[in-house]
């Protein structure tokens, strides 16, 4: 019966993310599935991207959090519109949740979506909302080793960001390590050595960006 459930679940949300996905097609939006564990520094990495592209692009943010709208606001203060999702305890947002929160914009007037997931290395890989590609956010504090402890969330993105570079000579973390074991899960995946504090790789990072935005707008 569990994974009668589980299977019924998993296949209604992958309907309601293909209506999704047929949605930001028809309007050319660009929609990124932003994951990573909690502290990774996905919203910090956000923020950067704002002041970067905020006035080349028209962006808008999903915010989802177990609790709280502090990220939403921290987004909200680069005068990109931003909507809070509070899952009260749920480890991911799924597709319903975004379609439901899409209503509230205006896609007409967006190039690119970003969900920025709940903080979770688990659960998010696991369920698609819609997106056209998916990012995930490692930071090196958090240890070499995740990719192959949580393998599914870096098989399924298009690029990886290793971030809090910075602070690597602090930590033992292996960066050669990392990459390897990222690029043996998902050959292809594109991986980038990001500093939120010191900017390394967020031009590289805004470029792939604006890149997939093109690209969806067939320009």
């Amino acid at each position: 019966m569990e994974i009668k459930v589980i299977k019924n679940i998993l296949g209604e949300n992958d309907r309601l993310a293909a209506e999704n996905q047929a949605m930001f097609q028809d309007k050319k939006v660009f929609v990124l599935n932003f994951m990573g564990s909690p502290g990774a520094g996905k919203t910090s990495v956000l923020e950067k991207t704002m002041e970067r592209l905020k006035d080349k692009i028209k962006m808008a943010v999903i915010e989802g959090d177990l609790f709280t709208s502090k990220d939403a606001e921290r987004i909200d203060k680069y005068g990109v519109p931003v909507i809070q999702i509070n899952t009260a305890g749920g480890c991911h947002l799924d597709a319903n949740m975004v379609q439901k929160t899409v209503k509230e914009m205006n896609l007409d007037e967006l190039d690119l979506l970003v969900v920025e997931n709940v903080g979770n290395l688990v659960c998010p890989a696991e369920f698609p909302v819609g997106e056209d590609a998916r990012a995930v956010v490692l930071s090196v504090t958090e240890g070499d080793d995740k990719p192959l402890k949580y393998p599914l969330m870096f098989k399924e993105s298009e690029i990886a960001l290793i971030n809090k570079v910075d602070l690597a000579p602090y930590c033992n973390f292996s960066m050669d390590s990392a990459k390897q074991d990222i690029t043996s899960l998902h050959p292809g995946i594109e991986v980038l050595e990001v500093s939120c504090t010191k900017g390394d790789g967020l031009d590289r990072w805004c470029d792939w960006l604006l890149q997939k935005v093109a690209a969806k707008k067939g320009k």
